[in-house]
């Protein structure tokens, strides 16, 4: 089962995300792996990342994948494997960061490859950035449009999407 969660900024994606795997691996038994794409580039960052490690269990396999995810996802591609990617929206900025056109068209390809063929229990966490008004700068704009259209990928790929705002889900495919 593949499912992916979106949301915007503190909409209570991560939370609703982790609730799943864990629901999912208490059915099954299953080994859980928390794939984690952040970067800790500033202090509040830091915090962020600190808050996140402090709410999941301390039993959960931790993998860093910032820039290779479809990599790292190869590595816990077992049936017996639940797993969170979190999140995508981070991932596609690192990328983006690199400013290596080649190198994000290979990492995007090759994580919609892996996910179509993906054995275990897997929730993608990813942001829904589209919803405000249109960014002033070059980058931003890109990026909004970036994610946009491969959360639209993703929901292709996913047997489950949810949308998650103000803590509440709302199950867009089922």
């Amino acid at each position: 089962m593949k499912h992916l969660v979106l949301g915007g900024v503190r909409s209570g994606k991560s939370k609703f995300a982790e609730s799943w795997v864990c629901s999912r691996s208490e059915q099954s038994l299953a080994t859980v792996a928390y794939v984690a794409t952040s970067q800790a580039w500033d202090d509040e960052m830091r915090a962020r990342i600190s808050s996140h490690q402090l709410s999941r269990p301390t039993d959960w396999l931790l993998i860093e994948a910032p820039l290779s995810l479809a990599a790292a996802l190869k590595k816990v591609d077992d049936e017996g494997h639940c797993v969170i990617v979190e999140c995508i929206t981070l991932w596609l900025t690192n990328l983006l960061c690199l400013e290596d056109e080649e190198r994000l068209a290979f990492e995007k390809q090759q994580l919609l490859s892996r996910l179509s063929d993906f054995k275990g229990d897997l929730v993608i966490v990813s942001g829904e950035v589209g919803l405000g008004i249109m960014p002033m700068n070059a980058l931003a704009r890109r990026f909004a449009d970036e994610i946009g259209m491969f959360n639209q990928q993703l929901a292709q790929i996913c047997q489950q999407v949810t949308l998650v705002s103000a803590g509440l889900p709302l199950f867009l495919k089922k």
